[in-house]
């Protein structure tokens, strides 16, 4: 960058300054930090999903499992009795 000869000072007094690239470089920095933020909070979602679906087929399980018992000791009963 040339300085006008005889002027003395600081150099960015007199260098062009490109507002409209500045603004749009901001908004690009921002945007980037707000789908950085938002794949995080995804990433948080998608694994406390995951554990209430585990826990889910474990309750499904569970009652099944229950189910089957009673049945089971429904038929043991029955042959006892005869």
């Amino acid at each position: 960058m040339s300085e006008p000869r005889g002027v003395s000072g600081s150099r960015y007094l007199y260098a062009p300054f490109d507002a409209a690239n500045a603004q749009i470089e901001a908004n690009e920095r921002v945007q980037q930090e707000r789908w950085a933020a938002l794949a995080f909070r995804l990433e948080a979602i998608e694994l406390a999903l995951q554990r209430l679906e585990k826990r889910l087929w474990l309750a499904v399980f569970g009652v099944v499992s229950v189910i089957l018992a009673q049945g089971i000791s429904q038929l043991l009963n029955m042959n006892v009795g005869v």
